[in-house]
Formats: structure tokens, C-alpha cells, sequence
């Protein structure tokens, strides 16, 4: 952030703000808009995408800017952006291969819909920055190569727990200590919630009860947890995670201490978190190091004894620290959180009820699966159902209440591209796997 902020307002000052389309307008895509047009110099929110137009009129109104130009074309588009307009559209497409559009930000939480957008932002060389951790944690992997290939960069956001816990994870590091765990703290996780239970939460914050259902059901945690593994290397300890609850306000110095050390203090590390715990919604990241001077010193600094050693970040701030993450790719070609080579941790699909042959299953965040963090090789070789992949197939046979779904168990919708996606992704890092099994 110190570097970003002086970076941003050079480019103001000289008049070459960074040039933002932004997909998807719900609720998130609406504080992005907001806080790019209020506190964000050296950027600019150029054309906003969405199936709904009054919502992304909404987002621009909301911001301070109620006049956007509607455009259907490319040269529509072209002459909004080469007048200073803002534009609104329906058709992703126009911003994904738009000349003057530096980078594409994804806010839809969809998948089969984010996969065609962000593809094709990829294939026309524009950055793309994520608020989607469910398709990253589909089909990241090969996304990020993609883009790699492309020259240009590929990432999720900094103000998600996950960028704000990469964002410790390479402080830890940076430090000499070994980060063995990265952990999330959650305030609730009951993996049978639905929408009608979680519609009065929803209500009052004006937001989707299927979204806040993905939170509470543990399906969101299980991306945001299965992104960091990707991009550290990391693993779970078991499928689902450990996840321990503790008393509500019980300081997360004490609570990761539930958590087995065992699982993680040698290895790779891995992905995790604890449910009550303080600061939340906060995230927190365990280290190690072995020079017992440096052990000397952290006990100095109030950071105990060790061998395990908690730092944490007590907050994450979503959509204002989203720009953040922009300027770092644009600017600095830096990610903040992406892939850093075949897949680690996956997320499986898991019957949140008793489910019939027959049955069509429902979207994330619904009344019929939710997800779990599974190591990928496990995954892999128990060809599981990935979370991702789900939403659409229908069963051939009935599933019993909290069985993990397996390809066997479906029959896939037919052409749909997050099927093809997946397919490449597999063959692209069979050798990974290979050396795995």
C-alpha cells in the first residue's frame, strides 16, 4: 500500500488513470464502484457489465455518477471511453476485448458465466482480478497458466480473506518464520444451512441469501481455503478441514492451540480454521523458526515461547481494498493471490440432504450440497465430485445425507465450457499428479 498510493497518484497527475470494466453489480460490485469513485485517485471505473442493467446503473448512481451511457457495441463502447462517460452494458464481451480497458474485474461469484468472461479477458491480454474464489478454485490453475502465457496477470483480491492472508503470509515469511498454517476465523459454520434460514441475515444487510447460505454452510471457507493452498503450496489435514469452535471473544492465540500441531509443523503446512475465536472476522497465519536467537527475540516481542508462533490480521475490509489489488497487478505485475502451480486442495460437493435419483442439483449456496476442502490428490484418485462442477448434474442414484458426490454419481449437463476447463486442467498437470500418486 505504501508504494501503491504514490503510484496511483503519479498516474493522476498525469493524467493516465488505470482504466477498470468491472463484471457483475450485486452487492460487492456496487461498494467496488463506490470506492474507486470516491477514494481511489490514478483509477477509473471505466464500463461496468452485468445481465441486469438497472443494477449496474445502480452502481454508478450509488457512486455519484448517474448518467452512464448505455452501449450494445464495440464502437458505442469506444466513444464512451475516448469521452470520458462511463458505460453500461449487458454484454461482458464488449469490455473483455475493448481497446482502453486495462484490466477486468470479475465480481459475479459465478462460474460457468465467469469462466467465458474471464477466458476471454485472458485471450485479448487483459489483466484479470478475481472477487470469485469459487471459479479459482475450480479452475484456477490453468487460468492463471493461461494468463501466464498471455503476459498479463491473474488473481484474486486483496481484501477476501484470502488475499488479506497471503498478504500475512508473505509478511511471516519475509520475517525468517515458516509459515506451517494458514487459518481463517469464521463466526458461525453449520454445513446444513439453506436460504430460508439464512434470509433474515440476508435481509438486513440487503444482500443474497444464497451468498450469505455459502458462508454459513462452509462452502465459501472451503474456496477461500483451497485458493491459499494453491498459491502456497499448503494441504488439508483431513477432509473438511479441523475447524474447531471455541467460546465466542476466545483470543486466536489460544484457540489455534486446538488445532493439531502435528498435522502441520513439519510439511508443506496447511489450510484451516476455527470458529469463535477473536478478532473475527480476522485471519491469522502460524509460523515457525528454529535459530534460538531469533526465538529469543520474538518472546521479547510478546509472541511467546514457540515453537508455533500466531500472527493475525484482525479484519478484512472486501470491496475497499479491492483497488488495491488492481493497481498491484497493473502497476507492479504483482498478484496477490494466484495459483502457484497444479492444484493442491480441492473443493468436493457433499449432499446437505438426503438426495433422490433424479434430482437436478441446485446452485452453490442452496438446499442441496455443500463444499468441502479436500487434498487434490485424494480428490483425484476418488474421482470427486469438485463443488464447481456440481450445480446442474443430475443423480443417478440416490446419495445419502452428507455423502461426499462422486463423477459416478452424475450425469453432467452437456457443453458446458467449466466441464472442458476442467478436462484441460486435468491433462495440463497429469504429470503433477502423477508424481503425487
Amino acid at each position: 500500500m505504501i508504494i501503491v498510493d504514490r503510484a496511483l497518484q503519479e498516474r493522476e497527475r498525469a493524467g493516465r488513470p488505470i482504466r477498470v470494466g468491472m463484471i457483475g453489480a450485486g452487492f460487492m460490485g456496487r461498494g467496488v464502484a463506490l470506492q474507486i469513485k470516491t477514494a481511489v485517485p490514478g483509477m477509473r471505473l471505466v464500463a461496468i457489465a452485468n445481465r441486469r442493467l438497472d443494477a449496474a446503473i445502480r452502481a454508478y448512481t450509488e457512486a455519484g455518477q448517474p448518467d452512464p451511457r448505455h452501449v450494445e457495441t464495440p464502437a458505442a463502447l469506444q466513444a464512451a471511453l475516448a469521452s470520458g462517460r462511463p458505460a453500461v452494458t449487458e454484454d461482458w464481451r464488449l469490455l473483455c476485448e475493448a481497446d482502453g480497458i486495462d484490466a477486468i474485474l470479475e465480481v459475479t461469484g459465478s462460474i460457468e458465466y465467469a469462466a467465458h468472461a474471464i477466458g476471454t479477458a485472458i485471450d485479448n491480454r487483459k489483466h484479470v482480478i478475481l472477487m470469485n474464489a469459487e471459479l479459482d478454485g475450480t479452475v484456477g490453475p490453468l487460468l492463471k497458466r493461461r494468463a501466464d502465457a498471455k503476459g498479463v496477470i491473474y488473481t484474486n483480491v486483496d481484501g477476501d480473506q484470502p488475499g488479506v492472508t497471503m498478504n500475512l503470509y508473505r509478511f511471516v515469511r519475509g520475517l525468517g518464520v515458516r509459515p506451517v498454517l494458514c487459518g481463517n476465523i469464521k463466526g458461525l459454520h453449520d454445513p446444513h444451512r439453506n436460504p430460508t434460514t439464512q434470509e433474515g441475515f440476508a435481509r438486513k444487510w440487503g444482500q443474497n441469501p444464497s451468498m450469505v447460505t455459502s458462508f454459513a454452510d462452509g462452502t465459501k471457507i472451503s474456496f477461500e481455503q483451497a485458493i491459499i493452498a494453491n498459491a502456497t503450496g499448503m494441504a488439508v489435514g483431513r477432509r473438511g478441514m479441523f475447524g474447531p469452535t471455541v467460546a465466542p471473544g476466545t483470543p486466536i492465540e489460544e484457540a489455534a492451540k486446538l488445532l493439531p500441531a502435528e498435522a502441520f509443523i513439519s510439511g508443506p503446512g496447511i489450510v484451516d480454521y476455527v470458529v469463535g475465536a477473536a478478532p473475527g472476522p480476522g485471519v491469522f497465519v502460524l509460523g515457525t523458526i528454529e535459530h534460538p536467537q531469533q526465538r529469543h527475540y520474538l518472546n521479547l516481542y510478546k509472541l511467546g515461547e514457540g515453537p508455533l508462533y500466531c500472527f493475525y490480521t484482525p479484519y478484512h475490509l472486501c470491496h475497499f481494498e479491492v483497488p488495491n489489488t488492481i493497481a498491484r497487478a497493473v502497476l507492479f505485475s504483482d498478484a496477490a493471490l494466484a495459483p502457484a502451480g497444479p492444484p493442491c486442495v480441492e473443493v468436493v460437493a457433499t449432499a446437505k440432504r438426503h438426495l433422490k435419483a433424479g434430482d437436478v442439483l441446485d446452485d452453490i449456496g442452496h438446499y442441496m450440497t455443500y463444499g468441502q476442502c479436500e487434498n487434490a490428490d485424494a480428490a483425484r484418485n476418488e474421482r470427486l465430485l469438485p463443488m464447481g462442477i456440481a450445480p446442474g448434474c443430475r443423480l443417478r442414484h440416490e446419495v445419502a445425507k452428507d455423502q461426499v458426490l462422486r463423477y459416478a454419481d452424475v450425469d453432467l449437463p452437456a457443453g458446458r465450457l467449466i466441464d472442458r476447463l476442467r478436462e484441460d486442467q486435468e491433462a495440463t498437470f497429469s504429470g503433477a499428479f502423477a508424481a503425487v500418486a
